[in-house]
């Protein structure tokens, strides 16, 4: 097994390590079908060469061939490395700073396999969140990072480390960029070819950028969304007895399930792929799990009358299930969900992100790889059946929201009835979550206030959640408008029970929602703590996607954004610049895929 003195020393190459090829027991990504001709398969074949000295081409060219026809990129699987992959405590790497190791450590969390949806593929979560495109990038962005001093900063170029550059100490020491795609290019058919090439990468929010936490990422953001939810929708404070439907346990969608337990809702969530659902049932963070429709209606039933707190993973698809929903309320009037919403990876529909009711996870996958004409035409059947069913609910006391995962506007593309009369160009019959939730929060100066206790001990996480909130509590006592109230409130809540739920999967990691009044008093109760020696080590700060102005994506994070501004990218690009030179140790730009 490797060291990470060993990862951190360059690519492996005298002797070549073992081709291992693709893991048995851990879920892999699903073949793509980038559709490249002779001559970009040549173009992809040389690109990823190019990282090896002439001497060992010759065994590697027929190989990474070999996994292009195979998967439709090359991973360059014989390099995917023999340690066990974690968020390491930040003093065990090799480095000249200790914002590196910092770095080192959020890159080897967001590969640990208990976090990531796809580790050997290097994809995080999202179905194609990529940490870098293929394991050369890695071993020599660790090395970078082994070398680098605090008078340096590393380039990343969508997966590609350029090289470490002279800068100065009040620089970052990390600037990224993926998927910089040139705006008439960046399709979802381009982007495939690009990326087949390996000259571009998605990189997701958190993914490409070394920030993911793990489900956990999402969790409060879920929990306040379906706690506002039931403010707005339904009038109640109280969740109990009520039921909330949805689909995807994968990555960040994981969330859902112990979000749903948090607010003390009955949460359905439906799942077609059984890894996926037993890693989360496994974790605890899903507690019972069917792939009996019959049974998930008793239980729901169940728990609904008994006003239990609940997380049920429902085995199937979605469609299934809502169809099911419509059943019950045509043939007995009792109308057995209250709130609902999606999270299947509908940015990505037709490679993964999204599999069809009339197909088995198996068969869904096989068909994805050998005819995807055929396969897509049987999501957007899916997609039609899936808001049928969810429209006749909707004529009852019962509603639906967008998660902002593109679900309707997939939906439309596919002709389902999601249109609303003299709506803008970002909005549909049902709501973007931000438009009626979220947005309220954000305008108030409220986002994703993030840390990693990079000592990787579970102690130091628990000082920062008492230290978060004696803050908390004393800005209440301080003084605070009665919105900004409730916020601190919803907080000082969400910490008590994260702890209660034990919501670390890999790094020793926190997320809250806070404004800036919040943050800097956290950040200083931060320094003082570990000045003290109360915390052990560095804690790293982030930001991620729903944080207030760092993301321009109209059907999502700004499509409250009515002057008709929602389409243009400053907003982002200006955050990204702007980090930069007030002292950001990283930054990162990424393109969504043409959404965002």
């Amino acid at each position: 097994m490797s060291s990470l003195q060993a990862l951190c020393s360059g690519l492996p190459l005298r002797p070549l390590p073992e081709n291992r090829g693709r893991w048995a027991g851990v879920p892999h990504a699903p073949v793509r079908t980038p559709s490249l001709s002779p001559a970009e398969e040549q173009l992809a074949l040389r690109n990823a060469l190019r990282y090896f000295p002439p001497d060992t081409q010759e065994l590697l060219a027929p190989e990474f061939a070999q996994e292009l026809r195979l998967y439709g990129h090359i991973y360059m699987y014989r390099f995917c490395p023999d340690i066990e992959m974690k968020a390491y405590p930040v003093e065990q790497y090799p480095c000249r700073t200790r914002v590196a190791a910092a770095i080192m450590h959020m890159i080897m969390n967001n590969l640990d396999p208990a976090v990531a949806q796809f580790p050997q593929e290097l994809v995080t979560y999202g179905g194609n969140g990529q940490v870098f495109g293929n394991w050369a990038q890695f071993w020599l962005t660790m090395s970078y990072l082994s070398q680098m001093t605090e008078e340096q900063t590393l380039v990343m170029y969508s997966g590609h480390p350029l090289g470490l550059f002279p800068s100065s100490p009040g620089a970052p020491r990390l600037v990224i960029t993926n998927g910089m795609v040139i705006p008439n290019y960046s399709s979802r058919m381009e982007y495939e070819k690009l990326f087949a090439m390996g000259v571009t990468m998605y990189g997701q929010m958190t993914a490409g950028s070394y920030c993911y936490i793990g489900p956990q990422g999402i969790v409060h953001g879920t929990v306040l969304t379906v706690l506002n939810a039931g403010r707005r929708y339904l009038g109640v404070q109280d969740l109990a007895g009520k039921v909330f439907v949805t689909s995807g346990l994968g990555g960040m969608s994981g969330a859902q399930a112990k979000a749903a337990v948090i607010v003390g809702c009955v949460g359905v969530i439906a799942e077609v792929d059984g890894a996926a659902l037993m890693k989360r049932h496994k974790q605890g963070w899903l507690m019972e799990v069917t792939d009996s429709l019959d049974r998930c209606i008793e239980r729901l039933r169940e728990a609904r009358k008994r006003k239990e707190a609940l997380s049920l993973g429902y085995h199937g698809n979605v469609v299934d299930l809502w169809e099911r929903l419509v059943r019950e309320l045509d043939t007995t009037g009792e109308l057995l969900v209250d709130l609902g919403s999606d999270q299947t990876s509908c940015h990505n529909p037709f490679n993964g992100g999204y599999y069809p009711v009339q197909l088995g996870f198996a068969e869904a996958q096989s068909l994805m790889a050998s005819d995807p004409a055929a396969f897509k035409a049987l999501v957007q059947e899916s997609l039609r059946r899936q808001v049928s069913a969810i429209n006749r609910l909707a004529q009852e006391n019962f509603f639906f929201w967008d998660y902002g995962n593109a679900f309707l506007l997939e939906a439309q593309r596919a002709g389902a009835d999601v249109g609303k009369t003299g709506a803008n160009r970002t909005e549909f019959r049902y709501p973007s979550y931000v438009q009626h939730i979220m947005g309220d929060i954000f305008s108030q100066g409220f986002g994703p206030f993030r840390w990693v206790c990079t000592s990787g001990d579970p102690q130091d996480l628990v000082v920062t959640d008492e230290l978060a909130t004696s803050v908390l509590e004393e800005a209440i006592a301080g003084g605070v408008n009665p919105a900004v109230e409730q916020q601190y409130v919803d907080n000082i809540r969400w910490i008590r029970e994260a702890s209660r739920h034990r919501l670390v999967v890999g790094s020793q990691a926190r997320i809250l929602y806070s404004d800036q009044k919040g943050r800097v008093a956290l950040a200083m109760a931060f320094n003082q703590a570990i000045a003290r020696g109360k915390i052990k080590a560095p804690v790293v700060l982030s930001r991620d996607h729903h944080d207030v102005s760092g993301t321009d994506s109209p059907f999502r994070e700004t499509s409250n954004i009515c002057d008709g501004s929602a389409f243009c990218a400053d907003m982002a690009v200006q955050n990204f610049v702007g980090g930069a030179f007030r002292g950001a140790t990283w930054v990162a730009l990424h393109n969504g895929g043409g959404v965002g």
